[in-house]
């Protein structure tokens, strides 16, 4: 089935052509868009270049940093304009590993939102600091308290979308950016009534270049999930 792979980008000239590279490797029926906001290391001027020896490699540049959640809304977008089936979620850092792709893509075939999840067996994720990690283990575990969301690992962002969630929901309404953009997406696709499948991965933190992670990401996190449950007691998604 023909999947598009949209992945933000912000100075991530170190990683995108190998990433690109390896993904294109995995089948031919997958491809790429990278929606680059502006970046200073002219990370959209190298996904050009090699745009010019592949046409699955797509590009979508914005003028400056305009958030993860709205770089996704704009990928989902040109996803449905076109005749995508599935339409995946990645990190251009390879903290997501591009060979778990047909994992995901697979179990699509059978469910509506896959998601690779760090917690759903165990705790699977490298390099990390403890009070990082801890951090964001007992965010899942709060925002799963709250919302009552049957998923173990709700703020990641390797995921694979059958087409039909993302025509239904409703992307003018995203409220959010960051890790709650993640949590959003998942929270409106549940109460839709569409399947949600975890899958296990290993998150492997970045290499090269800087996490995006800020403290005002965090705290939207911590906030969005309250107002999605009240719109959901309100009938408002």
């Amino acid at each position: 089935m023909k999947t598009l792979i949209i992945i933000p980008t912000y100075n991530e000239k170190d990683n995108i052509e190998r990433l690109l590279n390896i993904l294109l490797g995995l089948s031919p029926e997958i491809e790429v868009l990278v929606v680059d906001d502006g970046s200073p290391d002219l990370t959209g001027d190298i996904v050009h270049r090699l745009q010019d020896n592949e046409p699955r490699i797509h590009l979508i540049r914005r003028p400056g940093k305009m958030g993860l959640g709205s770089a996704y809304v704009t990928g989902f977008k040109y996803a449905l304009a076109q005749d995508f089936q599935y339409i995946m979620e990645m990190d251009a850092d390879f903290s997501h590993n591009p060979l778990d792709v047909p994992r995901l893509i697979e179990a699509a075939q059978k469910y509506d939102l896959v998601i690779g999840s760090r917690y759903c067996n165990g705790v699977n994720i490298v390099n990390w600091p403890i009070r990082r990690l801890l951090l964001s283990y007992f965010a899942s575990k709060y925002v799963r308290v709250i919302t009552k969301m049957p998923v173990k690992d709700p703020t990641g962002g390797f995921k694979c979308f059958n087409r039909k969630v993302l025509e239904t929901i409703e992307l003018e309404k995203i409220l959010s950016d960051g890790y709650a953009f993640q949590v959003e997406i998942n929270f409106r696709a549940w109460v839709k009534g569409f399947s949600i499948k975890e899958i296990p991965i290993i998150f492997t933190e970045r290499i090269n270049g800087v996490s995006k992670m800020s403290r005002r990401i965090a705290w939207e996190a911590a906030w969005m999930v309250w107002r999605l449950q009240i719109m959901k007691l309100l009938r408002l998604l």
